[in-house]
């Protein structure tokens, strides 16, 4: 892959470098896995974080299904399982779930950064409750430089 062309996209950590991210932020073990590609029919209950370079042009949509956004928003919190559990079960992010989920995805966001590529910055965290807003979905179908899903699992 030419120079000029890596200047212009945005990086995409491997899975290891995640799980590492997740596990010290966390301060717990983290599990990824394999999953199938987003297509949209599950994007009720996700969330969707939009990073975006310094001309404010989105680079990355990162999709996290509920359960993730729930468990990673109680572990950074030091908020017991539970908490995260009856989120679930009702189907809904506390206010609190929801802001030490967008600390999360604003420390990811350096997963994204690296030397002749675009910086990149966390612009908008969407919870999604119902179908997306239509210009979250655009930002996803035009950010994908390459492919790179993984399942996380939270210990």
């Amino acid at each position: 892959m030419s120079t000029d062309l890596l200047a212009q996209m945005a990086r995409t950590p491997n899975a290891m470098e995640v799980r590492e991210l997740l596990s010290g932020l966390l301060g717990r073990d983290v599990e990824v896995e394999p999953a199938d590609p987003f297509t949209g029919d599950s994007a009720i209950g996700s969330t969707f974080a939009v990073y975006v370079d310094d001309q404010n042009t989105p680079r990355v949509v990162a999709v996290l299904d509920f359960a993730l956004s729930a468990y990673a928003g109680a572990a950074v919190g030091l908020l017991p399982a539970g908490g995260a559990s009856d989120a679930i079960d009702e189907g809904e992010l506390t206010p609190m779930l929801k802001e030490n989920l967008s600390e999360v995805l604003n420390v990811m966001a350096a997963l994204l950064n690296e030397n002749g590529r675009p910086h990149t910055r966390l612009a908008d965290v969407h919870h999604v409750d119902a179908w997306p807003n239509p210009q979250v979905l655009a930002d996803a179908a035009t950010t994908r430089s390459e492919e790179h899903t993984s399942e996380l699992q939270s210990h």
